[in-house]
């Protein structure tokens, strides 16, 4: 087959294989949250909640979020999770740059197939509260002239 012939069919195979990442690792992805103690409420700043730990929920590669875990008894924790390139993501770039050219690539950059979440899964451990210590009392000077 000639060069030419082969150039031809990689330009017609190159709108069918762009977005490599996309077409490999989608463009959701597990996010587990566990905490130590177990048992703890779980809500996202996308509007996902769990009502106890551990648990998982299907999320969007390209947003960050935070997470809001809490348990009665103990402080509630607040973690920032981050949309970031990932490893497999950075090769389905190179994909793109060999078969699926600049469509391939601005696909896969919108729609963050080629980034991970960090941290995945989430351990938060929670940290007890402290216990509530009664007022000290004080004797009213008035009350002690009557006694």
């Amino acid at each position: 087959m000639s060069r030419i012939g082969l150039g031809c069919i990689l330009i017609a195979l190159a709108p069918i294989l762009g977005a490599c990442a996309t077409i490999t690792r989608g463009t959701t992805t597990k996010f587990v949250v566990e905490s130590t103690p177990a048992g703890a409420k779980v809500k996202t700043s996308t509007g996902f909640t769990c009502p106890t730990t551990p648990c998982t929920f299907r999320m969007q590669r390209k947003d960050a979020f935070e997470v809001t875990v809490s348990k009665e008894g103990f402080a509630s924790s607040v973690t920032k999770v981050q949309s970031r390139a990932a490893g497999s993501g950075a090769a389905g770039m190179a994909g793109n740059i060999l078969l699926g050219g600049i469509i391939g690539m601005g696909v896969d950059a919108t729609s963050g197939a080629m980034n991970d979440l960090t941290p995945n899964p989430l351990h938060v451990d929670l940290i007890p509260n402290e216990p509530a210590t009664a007022p000290a009392q004080t004797q009213d000077p008035a009350k002690e002239a009557l006694q």
